[in-house]
């Protein structure tokens, strides 16, 4: 076994600890992964902080934004070599054999997916994520960072890009799209970067103004607030997809009647309410909701060579591991610009 220094949490008002975990010695499969960042999602603050309903396994070792270099390889991996830069995401196995997996849509496997952490593994243990010095996963969940992205830019795309890419791809951002994003936040602002350089039109709808000046610099064309009743009737009728990252309990009806012909609203967050909408706003311009969960391992891939062709990267503040729970702090309090990345050479 390999003994991997780490930071945890034992409860869900407890403070982020110095601790270790157990990885499993690398087996044919196996790539060990020395770990230089990991990002800060918002899940990891639900999950440790047991926001979603005493679904917290604890220890609890959060982390699913994984950069690093591979360490070591098992005897039959062939798609990487130690020294390679490489990028863990949200999951870590899955069964492989149902129909989505096939279709490489792990994220939707029907047999069970192993979660990178607050997860059991096949050997009935639980996972531990990035918050610490190593990991070993198997091969077929890793992903290559190309040099083009650095490291710490990089880590927070493995959850942040892949979940706004993924929706992006599927509803067929492009030339002659009007896309509205929600929120100008950890995934908002890595997806106004993605629509630009797809060739949609951005428009950014958030809160206040404080971030208008970033998100036009980051290639949004159009910065609306959502506070301010004009927007909803400025924009009536104009988007083909509106994707949105932030758990809003506002007026559903309002948003979807952004939406043109056959415009799409697209769900990334987890309200802690249920979603209502009226059936009028959805007859109207034949208009959908969806929902999308982040994205499969060739997906990911494809979104990494994506940004570094494009010059994408997630904005970060680098911390020190024994910053984790003020940053959780400032997350929730929506003080970050734009993604938390703890640096894990201070663990």
């Amino acid at each position: 076994m390999i003994v991997s220094r780490a930071r945890c949490t034992n409860g869900p008002d407890q403070p982020f600890i110095p601790t270790t975990v157990e990885r499993r010695d690398p087996g044919p499969r196996d790539v060990l992964i020395d770990i230089a960042y990991a990002g800060i999602c918002h899940s990891d603050v639900e999950h440790a902080r047991c926001l979603r309903g005493g679904k917290t396994i604890y220890p609890i070792v959060p982390g699913h934004e994984i950069a690093g270099i591979v360490a070591a390889v098992g005897a039959d991996v062939r798609q990487f070599r130690v020294g390679d830069r490489v990028g863990v995401g949200n999951m870590v196995d899955a069964c492989g054999v149902c129909e989505n997996c096939q279709a490489g849509l792990e994220q939707y496997c029907s047999g069970g997916r192993t979660m990178t952490y607050n997860s059991t593994g096949r050997d009935g243990k639980p996972t531990y994520g990035g918050y610490s010095q190593n990991v070993v996963v198997d091969e077929g969940f890793v992903v290559r960072i190309p040099t083009g992205i650095a490291l710490h830019n990089a880590a927070p795309l493995l959850c942040a890009g892949i979940t706004m890419y993924s929706p992006l791809r599927h509803w067929r951002a492009g030339p002659g799209s009007k896309v509205a994003v929600i929120g100008f936040g950890g995934l908002g602002h890595v997806g106004v970067q993605m629509v630009r350089a797809l060739g949609a039109r951005a428009t950014v709808l958030d809160l206040t103004p404080d971030k208008r000046d970033d998100a036009l610099r980051l290639g949004a064309h159009d910065y609306r607030l959502s506070t301010d009743p004009d927007t909803f009737v400025a924009l009536a009728n104009v988007f083909d997809l509106i994707i949105s990252t932030v758990p809003i309990h506002a007026d559903l009806d309002r948003y979807l009647g952004l939406l043109a012909r056959d415009g799409v609203y697209v769900n990334l967050a987890v309200p802690t309410q249920p979603l209502n909408v009226s059936a009028t706003a959805l007859l109207t311009n034949r208009r959908s909701i969806a929902g999308t969960r982040s994205g499969g391992i060739a997906e990911t891939q494809e979104m990494l060579d994506f940004c570094a062709e494009h010059g994408i990267g997630a904005e970060v503040e680098l911390i020190h591991a024994d910053g984790i729970d003020d940053a959780y702090r400032r997350l929730l309090a929506g003080n970050v610009r734009f993604r938390f990345v703890i640096d894990n050479s201070t663990l």
